[in-house]
């Protein structure tokens, strides 16, 4: 120690802590994080939709921030913890995580054209999210279809699968927030129909194991993992969809010749969507009621919050759509409920940052040489 009882940090200490700090976010970054960005966007476009005055622009300006701070620290794993990353394409419980990727930059994309009218810029966004949801798309179901060693159904599906569905119905909900109403063409229009019916059927080809998984195989609450609420999300951005679709049918043909079907596969979906709700609120107490499972944060809260905001914006637009007004208690319901759900799971990464750093300070006082 020196003379006075100061203390003299070793050269480098604190810049190693740092590196330290650093390299351990990125080894353990979850794929599945940008559903932070899918969340903060849809719960600013229910804002929107619902008049709620400041919070649609406090809510983008976060997201633009997040959207950037994940996009650098997944280039980073990608680039430090290479082949981590690319296991990570083949892994049954992790790889599906990566379709959020899509999701958060066609919802970053709608805001920017909602909100702002930039839609030069979410037409971009438009384009880099296809991209990343065919190469996303092809890679992952091929690495999982010829891994040689694959885990058991019970433990190696959740809802996290049903993230892809999100993913192809995301870029469905971009393109009609783009494309104005006289440019639509009917080739574009055929497309995304064919985005949302190839996105309906990975949701049954999905939902179908989970259910099977949920009924017949022992089920205990560690497994019921807060991405299973995407079993409703993904219908809920279903709805939305198909209300956009049936909104651009009079500048198509082809579509207007299908309006009584995309009526009745949107109301469908919204139903199933419905359906759900009270069936995740009821495991949910089961899980942290009955069996006092402790509610610590975790980055995979994110995809719960997200299916309450999308669940407000569709039967919004779907009330309005179907010209069914008493619907409209529910969005208005829902926008608290999505909101409450934000706020506490932001609030639980602010703590869980604040904690990290005061542990890295610890840590680095620690090597002070005396």
């Amino acid at each position: 120690m020196r003379p006075g009882g100061e203390q003299r940090r070793a050269p480098g200490a604190a810049r190693t802590s740092a590196f330290a700090l650093l390299d351990g976010i990125l080894a353990n970054l979850s794929p599945a994080y940008f559903a932070m960005v899918m969340a903060t966007g849809i719960v600013g476009l229910a804002c929107q939709l619902e008049h709620i005055p400041n919070l649609p622009d406090l809510l983008l300006g976060l997201n633009l921030v997040a959207y950037a701070i994940l996009w650098i620290l997944t280039i980073l794993r990608a680039r430090y913890h290479r082949l981590r990353f690319l296991s990570e394409f083949g892994s049954h419980l992790r790889g599906p995580g990566l379709f959020t990727t899509v999701a958060a930059t066609a919802v970053l994309g709608t805001q920017l054209a909602r909100q702002l009218q930039m839609t030069a810029a979410a037409q971009l966004l438009f384009w880099f999210s296809f991209a990343l949801w065919l190469v996303l798309t092809y890679a992952i179901f091929t690495a999982l279809t010829v891994r040689r060693n694959k885990p058991a159904l019970e433990d190696g599906i959740n809802g996290g699968w049903l993230t892809a569905v999100v993913a192809t119905q995301s870029l469905v909900v971009l393109a009609c927030a783009i494309v104005p109403e006289s440019a639509r063409s009917e080739p574009a229009l055929l497309g995304l129909t064919l985005l949302w019916l190839a996105g309906g059927m990975l949701y049954i080809w999905m939902i179908s194991l989970i259910f099977y998984r949920y009924t017949f195989f022992r089920f205990d609450p560690q497994d019921l993992t807060p991405p299973y609420w995407i079993n409703m999300g993904a219908m809920a951005i279903s709805t939305l969809s198909g209300v956009l679709l049936i909104g651009a049918a009079a500048q198509s043909p082809l579509l207007l010749s299908l309006l009584p079907f995309l009526k009745g596969m949107t109301l469908l979906f919204w139903a199933t969507a419905t359906w759900w709700i009270p069936m995740l609120v009821i495991l949910g107490v089961w899980r942290y009621v009955h069996h006092k499972v402790p509610l610590i944060y975790d980055p995979l809260y994110w995809g719960a919050v997200f299916p309450l905001a999308m669940y407000t914006v569709a039967t919004h637009r779907l009330a309005d759509c179907f010209q069914l007004p008493f619907l409209l208690i529910i969005p208005r319901l829902f926008v608290g409920l999505a909101l409450t759900a934000w706020l506490l799971t932001f609030l639980g990464l602010v703590l869980t940052v604040v904690h990290g750093l005061r542990r890295a300070s610890r840590e680095r006082t620690g090597n002070a040489i005396v």
